[in-house]
């Protein structure tokens, strides 16, 4: 295998690879070995085919598609090492040269880590987060609380209208062009009003409506929506209100202070609450502080990102969305279509996150090598110990299991490493206090003007009143 490799701007690169003939027939004949079983031929059983009966009735390229799979799958990683590049992107394989009995070549173009030229990152100065908890903040933890412990009852005064935060049961049937759409009809759903999880303005639309009651909601559907024939359609759906259910709220005293917590007084509780939300805000700070030092040194630095490594990173995003939308217990297509969404439009909401990401990790890991930074080894074993617990095993075992992901484990540290340092070298100053304006003081010489034009109105108004 030969490996020659070619610059292209913006940080991207194409290795072209060349595989000698001998390898690619060898691949023919392992493609041929799969797929044999599936072709037949007059005359023969089924998989007893030679390999040169078959490319002669349906040409040598029958099994060229698999071949190259095979070709690209051991020869790929072997030219990225033999290329000595450092490849931040999945490859786009073109495959320029694929002929019986010839050497094959393809080329595989892909974006390189890009240099980082990092400016100013000791000592930056961000204004310092908040940690100071408000009444506001403390009643709004209580209400949700109170949230927790509402009851969801049926309405069962005929009269009663649904209004928002209501979970009413409906049947709906979608029409577009007066014609009913796939996926548009529904049966017993149970929809919260406010929770947006139909399209457009259709919960709105059943505010003021009663039990029994048939509603024409009439929206548009957004431009970005998955279903094509439905991008920016306008919607006519038919729902029958069948049932409505409101949540009933305890009352906020000293009762529910005790059956929710360890306190008897309504007082205690909330003091209880805030000494908690305290806590947590502390962290918080701490957290949005790094955030912010972080993104004033990524701010400062100068990187060319080439848009093949941010494509790569949307799509591991976008992977990562996506199964956290199905661990909830919802479908991703489903999803798609209460949204009005695409896998792709999915993806390119991810790409700033992505550039962002890879911003970070490029200038933080230059920020490493600049200063040899180098996490220690108690903070290794640390950190082994704690995964090695969250999977049940010894620490030793744990380590000898991961092999040489320890590297990666270290680089990971290094960076968190450098964090610290950072947070350590900035300033973090209070945010300016927002001042009053003060009351301007009129002159003397302005006060005696307007008491002359004041006495000098009520003459006028004096006289009118004589006449």
């Amino acid at each position: 295998m030969n490996v020659q490799v070619e610059k292209l701007e913006k940080n991207m690169a194409k290795m072209t690879v060349t595989v000698p003939a001998e390898e690619f027939e060898k691949a023919t004949v392992e493609a041929y070995n799969r797929q044999k079983n599936r072709i037949s031929i007059p005359g023969f059983r089924k998989g007893h085919a030679p390999k040169a009966m078959i490319e002669k009735m349906y040409g040598a390229a029958i099994f060229y598609e698999e071949a190259v799979d095979i070709i690209l799958d051991r020869t790929y990683p072997e030219a990225c090492r033999e290329s000595g590049l450092e490849i931040a992107s999945r490859p786009e394989i073109s495959v320029d040269k694929i002929e019986k009995g010839q050497d094959l070549v393809y080329t595989a173009t892909v974006a390189v880590k890009p240099e980082v030229e990092l400016g100013e990152y000791k000592g930056v100065e961000v204004v310092k987060a908040d940690s100071e908890v408000t009444d506001e903040e403390v009643d709004a933890e209580i209400k949700r609380e109170q949230e927790k412990n509402a009851r969801v009852v049926s309405i069962e005064d005929p009269e009663r209208t649904v209004k928002a935060e209501d979970i009413v049961n409906i049947d709906f049937d979608g029409f577009v062009d007066g014609k009913e759409f796939a996926g548009g009809k529904g049966e017993d759903y149970p929809l919260t009003i406010g929770s947006h999880s139909f399209i457009d303005n259709f919960e709105d639309q059943l505010i003021g409506h009663k039990v029994g009651e048939e509603v024409d909601v009439n929206v548009t559907f957004p431009e970005q929506y998955h279903a094509e024939e439905l991008k920016g359609k306008p919607a006519l759906f038919k729902v029958k209100i069948k049932s409505i259910k409101e949540k009933q709220y305890p009352a906020l005293d000293d009762d529910f202070a005790s059956e929710v917590s360890e306190f008897d007084t309504l007082a205690e509780y909330k003091e209880s609450v805030k000494k908690q939300l305290k806590e947590r805000k502390d962290k918080w700070a701490a957290q949005e502080n790094e955030n912010k030092v972080v993104a004033a040194v990524v701010a400062n630095a100068k990187i060319d990102v080439p848009d093949a490594m941010v494509d790569t990173e949307a799509e591991q995003l976008a992977a990562n969305f996506r199964r956290r939308i199905e661990s909830q217990g919802m479908k991703f297509e489903q999803y798609l279509q209460f949204t009005g969404m695409t896998p792709e439009s999915v993806k390119d909401n991810m790409k700033p996150q992505a550039e962002t990401t890879i911003r970070t990790r490029l200038t933080l890991e230059a920020i490493v090598d600049k200063e040899k930074i180098e996490a220690p080894e108690e903070r290794v074993q640390a950190e082994i110990e704690r995964a090695a617990k969250q999977y049940g095993m010894e620490a030793d075992a744990f380590r000898e299991a991961i092999g040489d992901q320890i590297d990666a484990l270290k680089r990971d540290l290094n960076v968190q490493e450098a964090i610290d340092f950072l947070v350590a070298e900035a300033k973090l100053v209070d945010a300016p206090k927002e001042e009053k304006p003060e009351k301007k003081k009129r002159a003397p010489r302005a006060k005696k003007a307007e008491a002359a034009a004041s006495e000098e109105k009520k003459t006028e108004e004096t006289a009118a009143s004589e006449e």
